[in-house]
């Protein structure tokens, strides 16, 4: 360890190799974001459906961290300090308020709040971006200094070999559904071996402590912190600090009780068995989004064969077999299935359903963190009802249960997007659980015991087609709110951007736009991240958007970048201008690429079919990154632009919110083109 980081030595007297720092360096930083991206979800509720801007913020935080780490080595023996402040107010989330923390942003829905309380969430949404940003400036620091003592290319190997280690590392805790003390101590203790104080000790110290008091009896699944608590007669499970589910016992003795709270579960009862007493036949079902087992018990109740139930959590699906009072999962008829909604019908080759029923399915988490879309946006857009409608049987029924608390410009959505994708005009159940309604659409609408439900039916929405812009594969945005400008969005955005337009020129010096900025390289982190989050949405249409896809295409992402540099070392590259023509022909294929056009095949056929057309791209620019790197005079310096490149990528992400996600792409190839335009002025001969 270099005597400029510090005097204090009494941690290790023995020296680690500069190219060891590197990759521990860059591993503690892996772990860091993955777990405060798990973390901060987990404490406050609001960065459940914010976590892209966690990893804006942690990219930010090592750009600046990376240029400054030549001049300020040292902040590496800040890391674990502040870290620990920031995990003494994360585990203190419930007495601080921030726990049910939200955003003033009128465009989404889930975010409302006024006066005082608004001004408060604002503030205090800012201050834990700007933490990030601090704590990950100073952990990027040291990596800044080290990258100066290695030759580039080594350096940038063993870079990418400790981000692929801290990312298969996080892997294995998320799989064995480890709590945020693990996560934290992951990424935190290849910075007490890079400080080495007493002080950074101390820290790791609090810092376990406090993520252990946070969990306060919680378990944590790979997607949600979850919790369960008594509600009345019923059990209450909430996620991210929210709530999500009752698990009811509507059992023929609950419901026969005497008094207000028998006639409120008779009630429930009913909204339940709507879509197994409507239609002619329920011996096969299939329900999505099961949950703890409501919707399975109802099933099972009203006769059902045999009941398929697919969740993509699996802690939620088995907190159900374990305390749900009826035991739906129990019962011999019921198929639990622990995958993405998605996937499952897209993969399905079995029997036809007789019945398919959604539950009440409401994400309350991100599917990734490069994106902003929620776990159960690709349930409900046109060409996944188009998917279920394949499966259902000749005399089948569809019932899609949503609350409509958002309004009827939801409601109107969703009874668009199921008459386009069916070709059926759907019919509401107005059922109110949760303020909810059921939409139900059947091979034979005429067939339909609509009688049974014994609640009120709606046969005609607010707005008409042309007002309503209904969800689809490239625009899932099922919970943004027609007509309305999303200020929040702008306003965070605006200050990220403009921090950053601060912060980088006092870490560049006063050579921000001269030599020590690289713009090409800027430009192509930008691009890459684009590409990145386009390439993520796709491959979640082809496999599935569950955590062990999405960390399976992290993974591959830094495998195949690695791959590169390795390539560009080993054949000695230097210039990197024969592949930039390449490059943007490989954009030009991701923008044309439709995942649906492969649904037809395998799973492994589609998944290798459409890694390959995603992943060319990726290969290509790591080669121009790795030739770029190499040539460059302040290798840190421009390693700092390419990661400060990708927070412009990130902002840049959300305009796929009005644009559609192919339009990423297109954004993605007008920065390389960008970027091409000022490679081609370069020499490279040389």
């Amino acid at each position: 360890m270099s005597e400029s980081w510090g005097e204090d030595r009494s941690w290790a007297e023995k020296e680690v190799p500069t190219h060891l720092q590197i990759a521990l360096c860059t591993f503690g930083i892996l772990g860091l974001e993955l777990a405060l991206i798990r973390w901060l979800p987990s404490q406050v509720r609001i960065f459940a459906y914010f976590n892209n801007l966690t990893l804006i913020c942690a990219f930010l935080g090592m750009g600046l961290g990376v240029a400054l780490g030549k001049r300020r080595p040292g902040l590496v023996h800040a890391v674990l300090p502040l870290l620990a402040i920031y995990s003494l107010i994360l585990g203190s989330s419930t007495q601080l308020g921030l726990d049910i923390l939200s955003f003033p942003d009128p465009s989404v829905y889930l975010w409302g709040t006024t006066g005082m309380r608004a001004g408060f969430s604002i503030l205090a949404f800012l201050s834990l971006l700007l933490g990030c940003i601090v704590i990950f400036a100073t952990a990027g620091a040291p990596l800044g200094y080290l990258f100066t003592k290695e030759k580039t290319l080594r350096a940038y190997s063993w870079d990418l070999g400790g981000s692929l280690a801290g990312v298969l590392c996080m892997t294995a805790s998320t799989a064995l559904h480890s709590p945020p003390p693990v996560w934290l101590a992951l990424g935190a203790l290849p910075f007490l071996i890079l400080s080495r104080r007493l002080l950074s000790a101390l820290s790791l110290g609090v810092i376990i402590l406090a993520a252990t008091v946070s969990i306060q009896g919680a378990r944590y699944s790979a997607y949600n912190r979850i919790e369960l608590t008594s509600h009345g007669a019923s059990l209450m499970l909430s996620v991210n600090c929210d709530f999500h589910q009752f698990i009811h016992d509507l059992s023929d003795s609950s419901v026969s009780q005497p008094n207000d709270l028998g006639r409120q579960l008779a009630l429930c009862r009913r909204a339940y068995d709507i879509p197994f007493v409507i239609g002619k036949s329920n011996k096969n079902c299939l329900v999505v989004g099961a949950g703890t087992g409501n919707d399975v018990q109802a099933a099972l109740r009203n006769g059902c064969g045999h009941v398929t139930s697919v969740d993509i959590d699996g802690v939620i699906l088995e907190i159900g077999k374990k305390v749900h009072p009826e035991h739906p999962y129990s019962d011999p008829r019921a198929q639990p299935v622990e995958n993405d909604a998605r996937a499952f019908l897209s993969q399905y080759r079995g029997e036809p359903f007789d019945v398919i029923c959604y539950g009440l399915l409401d994400s309350h988490a991100m599917f990734a963190a490069m994106s902003s879309l929620r776990l159960d946006n690709y349930v409900y857009t046109r060409e996944a009802f188009q998917r279920s409608w394949q499966n259902l049987g000749p005399d089948g029924v569809m019932c899609v249960s949503f609350s409509i608390f958002g309004g009827e410009w939801l409601s109107d959505r969703l009874f668009w997007t199921l008459k386009e994708a069916t070709g059926v005009t759907p019919v509401i159940v107005n059922h109110n659980m949760q303020l909810g309604r059921t939409y139900v659409v059947a091979r034979h609408p005429e067939n339909l015991k609509l009688e049974k439900t014994g609640f009120p039916i709606l046969r005609e929405p607010d707005q008409p087609r042309e007002k309503v812009r209904i969800t689809t594969d490239d625009w899932p945005f099922l919970y943004i709110r027609p007509g309305v400008f999303p200020w929040g969005y702008l306003f965070v955005l605006t200050g990220l951007v403009s921090f950053a337009a601060v912060a980088t020129p006092l870490a560049y010096g006063r050579r921000t736009l001269g030599a020590d900025f690289d713009a090409p390289l800027f430009l192509m982190g930008a691009a890459f991240l684009l590409l990145e989050t386009r390439g993520i949405t796709s491959l979640a249409l082809l496999c599935g958007s569950t955590w062990i896809v999405n960390s399976a295409i992290f993974a591959s992402v830094l495998l195949l970048v690695w791959i590169a540099n390795l390539a560009v070392m080993k054949l000695e590259l230097r210039n990197p201008k024969p592949w930039l023509l390449p490059l943007l022909a490989s954009v030009i294929l991701v923008w044309l690429f439709e995942p649906n056009s492969l649904v037809a095949f395998s799973l492994p056929v589609r998944a290798m079919l459409g890694g390959l057309v995603l992943a060319l791209p990726i290969g290509i620019a790591g080669v121009i990154v790795s030739c770029l790197l190499n040539r460059s005079a302040k290798p840190s310096a421009s390693l700092g632009s390419n990661l400060l490149g990708s927070v412009l990528g990130g902002c840049l992400e959300y305009s796929s919110m009005i644009f559609g996600l192919k339009w990423l792409a297109l954004l993605a190839l007008a920065l390389y083109l960008a970027a091409a335009a000022l490679i081609a002025r370069k020499n490279f001969e040389s």
